[in-house]
């Protein structure tokens, strides 16, 4: 079952699927959603020829999947951002 989204929320969550380094854990951790109910997300709201291309694009890319990452991570953000 996913969460009510507002129209931000799902703004949101369609960048950080289009987003490379973003990996769905991330979207996991901050609105509750699983890759599958991005994908319902993205398919819904997308228009078929951009639904596929995103699906092209992340199909089996490692930076969408924190397992398959070969390297560390702590946070979802630049270390070069500031600690503001």
């Amino acid at each position: 079952m996913t969460p009510e989204l507002t129209p931000e929320d799902t703004d949101r969550i369609i960048g950080m699927a289009w987003e490379d380094r973003t990996p769905f854990e991330a979207i996991e951790m901050q609105f509750g959603l699983k890759e599958n109910d991005v994908r319902q997300i993205m398919r819904r709201e997308l228009k078929p020829g951009s639904f596929r291309r995103w699906r092209e694009r992340v199909k089996g890319r490692a930076t969408k999947h924190l397992a398959r990452r070969g390297f560390d991570t702590g946070r979802f953000r630049c270390p070069e951002q500031r600690n503001n």
